[in-house]
């Protein structure tokens, strides 16, 4: 399912996409704040594609791919996952090449998405995890109103601080 924005189109991502992903997910900048197995390969950015696609046919991850509404390529991606039993909670998790940060456009990417969990899946509450040393994340968030929860830690990694947004 697509979303648009004043400038980006939010699109599944496919097998046409392998370079653009890899490049993405294997991004040094991008990865000094998430711990992941990143792709090395356009083989593993198919496995991670392919995954990604199992995972939408399951309904347990919404997750689009970034372009400019001009371009093919994907400068970077967006989704709703970790969904609670309920499906009322889900977490959001992005991601943006450096070259496009600082231009509003995570901002725009990010206020669809929170749109569509609000009104189209009836999410009450989303989550967001980034790294405490991420500046541009916790700006982003702070502008979308999350909440820092300042009791929660993610037991996984003690560098992440955890956000919340509870719908109106």
């Amino acid at each position: 399912m697509k979303l648009e924005t004043e400038r980006l189109v939010l699109k599944e991502i496919h097998e046409g996409h392998i370079e653009d992903i890899l490049r993405i997910r294997s991004n040094e900048i991008i990865n000094q704040y998430v711990k992941r197995n990143s792709p090395k390969t356009n083989y593993d950015a198919l496995e991670f594609i392919l995954h990604i696609k199992r995972k939408t046919q399951n309904k347990e991850i919404v997750f689009w791919g970034i372009s400019y509404k001009d371009t093919p390529n994907l400068i970077g991606t967006i989704c709703l996952w970790k969904f609670s039993e309920d499906r009322k909670t889900a977490e959001v998790g992005y991601e943006l090449l450096p070259e496009y940060h600082r231009k509003g456009l995570m901002s725009e990417a990010l206020n669809a998405v929170l749109n569509y969990g609000y009104n189209e899946l009836q999410l009450l509450e989303v989550l967001a995890i980034t790294s405490r040393f991420n500046e541009n994340s916790k700006q982003l968030l702070l502008k979308y109103h999350f909440t820092l929860e300042e009791d929660q830690k993610d037991k996984d990694n003690p560098d992440n601080i955890i956000f919340s947004l509870k719908r109106d």
